[in-house]
C-alpha cells in the first residue's frame, strides 16, 4: 500500500498506478455530475478501498461443468434470444458476489472506466450535491458555474420528481443515475423552493470538479474542503496549506463530509500536512502487514484544527480523520463516519474487465479497525431537515466556534 503498483489496461502500455481507498456512501451527499459516487461514490460495487495490482496465476481452477450444464439447458429451453456476452459478464459478477464480501466485485470494462472518470471528477450532469434526509431528497450545494447553479437551484431545495418520477423512495444513488446523462440532453426536475413547487428543465453539461476547495473566513479560519482523494488532491491541499500558513490563519477546518475516499497516496499526503515525518497514518494487516507513514513538511502542524465528518465520510476520509485524531492533531465534529476498514486491490482480468478483491483490514494509529463501527466525533452535531432547508450549516458553525475559543 505504500508504493505505486503497475497495472496494464486494455490498449495501454504499463504505467504506474496509484493505490486507491474508496468506499460506499450510505445516506451521504453525492455530486450529481459525479454519477453514482458519487461515485460517489456508495454502492459496495462502486466504492471501496483498493490499490493497483497485476494479474496473478490462480492456485487452482474451479470445476465449472455444472455452470455449463445450466447454460446448456438455458440455451435449449429459453424462449428468447440469449446474449452470450451478458451471460459471461453475469457469471463473473455472480462468482464474486458469492464470495460474500460487499467490497469484492467484478467490473466490466465500461464500469471500470466510469469508476476512474468518477474519481477524477470529470462527468456530465448538472453539478449539484444531493443528500437524503428521511423521505426527502435535498440539494445540499451547487457547483460554481454549473447548469444547476445557472438554472436557479439553491441549497436546501427539495427534489420531488425527476422526469416526472417521484423520488420519495429513491436512494441518492438512484437519483444520481437518473439526473446525470450525456452533455446536451435535458433533465426535468420538480423542486420545492421557498415552499413553492417549481419545475425546472436543465441541460446537462460536462463538469470538471476539483477535489479541493478553500477559503479563509473573516475570522481568520482556513477552510479546506476535500470532496474526494484524487490526482489533484495532494498538490491543491499543499498549496492551500502554504497559503493558510503565509496568511497566518488562527485555525483550520478540514471538511471531509460526504467524501467516500480515493487515492491512498492522497490520504497520506493530506495527513502529512499535520503530522511529522515518520508518524503512522494507517496500518494494513493481512497476508502482509504494512504501515503508511507521514512524509514531507507538516505545514499545518500545531495549528488548531477541526475535522468535519458524517456518515458519508468513508475509507480514505476515515484514514485521515483517524490519524489526525489519534495523534491529537485535530478534533472531530459532526456525525459518525461510515465504517469502511478493509483493503482491496484491483486487478485486470485476462478475459476482460477488472476484479476488486478484499486482501486485508486497516487500522488507525491506535490499532482500531473501524469496520461497521465508524469513527465517532468528539462533538456530535446532527443536521436536521430544517437546517438543510434553511441553509444552516450547524456543523461548520460549531467548528468555527471551537476554533475561536
Amino acid at each position: 500500500m505504500q508504493t505505486p503498483e503497475t497495472k496494464k489496461t486494455a490498449g495501454q502500455t504499463e504505467q504506474p498506478k496509484k493505490q486507491v481507498s474508496m468506499s460506499v456512501f450510505a445516506g451521504a451527499l453525492l455530486v450529481v455530475a459525479l454519477g453514482a459516487f458519487i461515485i460517489g461514490t456508495r454502492s459496495p460495487g462502486v466504492f471501496a478501498m483498493f490499490g493497483g495490482g497485476q494479474n496473478k496465476e490462480l492456485p487452482g481452477q474451479l470445476d465449472l461443468s455444472s455452470v455449463q450444464d445450466v447454460y446448456g439447458q438455458l440455451k435449449s429451453s429459453f424462449d428468447g434470444k440469449l446474449d452470450t456476452q451478458k451471460l459471461v459478464e453475469g457469471a463473473k459478477k455472480g462468482l464474486t458476489d458469492a464470495a460474500g464480501d460487499p467490497y469484492t466485485v467484478y467490473f466490466t470494462d465500461e464500469e471500470a472506466k466510469q469508476f476512474q472518470d468518477d474519481l477524477e471528477g470529470k462527468f456530465s450532469g448538472i453539478g449539484a450535491e444531493l443528500e437524503k434526509k428521511g423521505d426527502n431528497l435535498f440539494i445540499r450545494a451547487t457547483l460554481d458555474d454549473s447548469p444547476a447553479r445557472k438554472a436557479g437551484l439553491q441549497d436546501g431545495d427539495i427534489i420531488v420528481k425527476v422526469n416526472d418520477q417521484e423520488t420519495t423512495k429513491w436512494s441518492v444513488e438512484k437519483a444520481v443515475s437518473e439526473i446525470r446523462g450525456d452533455k446536451g440532453t435535458t433533465v426535468k426536475l420538480s423542486i420545492v423552493q421557498a415552499q413553492q413547487l417549481k419545475e425546472v428543465s436543465i441541460v446537462r453539461d460536462n463538469i470538471i470538479n476539483p477535489s479541493v476547495k478553500t477559503e479563509i473566513t473573516s475570522d481568520g479560519i482556513g477552510v479546506l474542503r476535500v470532496s474526494r482523494f484524487a490526482d489533484d488532491t495532494s498538490s491543491l491541499a499543499r498549496q492551500a496549506a502554504a497559503d493558510f500558513k503565509q496568511k497566518g490563519v488562527k485555525g483550520v477546518i478540514l471538511d471531509l463530509r460526504g467524501d467516500g475516499g480515493g487515492y491512498l497516496s492522497a490520504a497520506q499526503d493530506l495527513s502529512s500536512l499535520w503530522l511529522k515525518p515518520g508518524k503512522v497514518i494507517v496500518e494494513e494487516r493481512g497476508q502482509e502487514n504494512k504501515k503508511l507513514l507521514a512524509t514531507g513538511s507538516p505545514l499545518l502542524e500545531g495549528i488548531p484544527t477541526v475535522v468535519l465528518i458524517d456518515g458519508g465520510s468513508a475509507s480514505a476520509s476515515e484514514i485521515v480523520a483517524g490519524a489526525l485524531h489519534d495523534h491529537g492533531a485535530a478534533k472531530l465534529v459532526g456525525e459518525k463516519t461510515f465504517g469502511k476498514g478493509s483493503v482491496q486491490t484491483i486487478q485486470d482480468v485476462k478475459s476482460g474487465g477488472q476484479l476488486k478483491v478484499t486482501i486485508a483490514k486497516w487500522f488507525t494509529p491506535n490499532g482500531i479497525n473501524i469496520s461497521k463501527e465508524g469513527i465517532k466525533p468528539d462533538v456530535e452535531i446532527t443536521v436536521s431537515r430544517d437546517d438543510i432547508a434553511a441553509g444552516n450549516d450547524v456543523q461548520r458553525a460549531k467548528a468555527l466556534d471551537l476554533l475561536k475559543k
